[in-house]
Parts: structure tokens; sequence; C-alpha cells
């Protein structure tokens, strides 16, 4: 599995939280997520185990990868996990409510991509030569 940002980018990453034992499995799955999500529709030139290797390119995936995580600590619960389920809840005056349709996490805040990983996918320096988003293509 491709993983396109380290722990030490992560922790260098402006307002990322602290890394934890955590962080590298956060990093992995953002970079899966992205792969599914808006990599495999991208268009850009990579070495023998698929990495980029311009390095505006490998630049501007290690902050989507970074954005991705970092919006996790913020949102929460990078699993989805916590959408599921539940439609209505009452602690003595405070009830909560949603709709008990959704049976996937997917439409959960942290199943959504981060609007600071399309900063970094649209960022003006990744010019079509070297990366097409939306890219499809037949062999």
């Amino acid at each position: 599995m491709r993983v396109y940002a380290t722990v030490e980018e992560y922790a260098a990453y402006p307002g990322a939280p602290p890394a934890t034992s955590q962080t590298p499995g956060l990093l992995l799955r953002a970079s899966r997520m992205l792969e599914r999500l808006v990599l495999r529709y991208c268009q850009y030139d990579v070495d023998p185990t698929g990495l980029p290797t311009h390095p505006l390119v490998v630049a501007a995936l290690r902050d989507a990868v970074c954005a991705q995580a970092a919006w996790w600590d913020q949102v929460g619960d990078p699993s989805g996990a916590d959408a599921v389920g539940w439609g209505s809840v009452a602690i003595g005056s405070v009830q909560l409510g949603r709709s008990v349709t959704a049976v996937t996490g997917e439409d959960a805040p942290a199943r959504q991509l981060a609007p600071e990983v399309w900063d970094a996918l649209a960022d003006p320096a990744l010019t079509p030569d070297i990366f097409r988003m939306g890219a499809v293509t037949t062999c």
C-alpha cells in the first residue's frame, strides 16, 4: 500500500495536531481514501511502486494526505461509524435525532474529503503537463 506522507511530514504540516502512535495508521487510511476517491482519476508520472515522481506532485499528494488526517482530528471518527444507526436519543431535557436510514458511515463528515485536500490538488503549480485531475483514458 502506498502512503504519500510520513509522520515527520505530518508533524510539520501547518495546523496538524501533534503526531501520536495512531498517526501512521491515519496516514495509511488517508492515502487509501484519496486513492479510492480522487487519485484513481488523476494522471501523473509514477515510479515502479506507483508513487509520483515529480516533486510538485509529491508535495501536493503529501499535503492532501496530511490535510485529510488533520481533518479527522477535527471532526473525529475517521471510520464513519458514529454516523450509523441511532434515531433519537434523550438525556434529561436534551434530545438528539437523526435518520436511521444510514447503514454505512460513508455520509459521515469524517468520510468526506477535507477542503484542504482540494486546495492541495488544485495548486496552480500543478500544470497539466505534470498533473491532470479527472483524467480518464483507455488503453
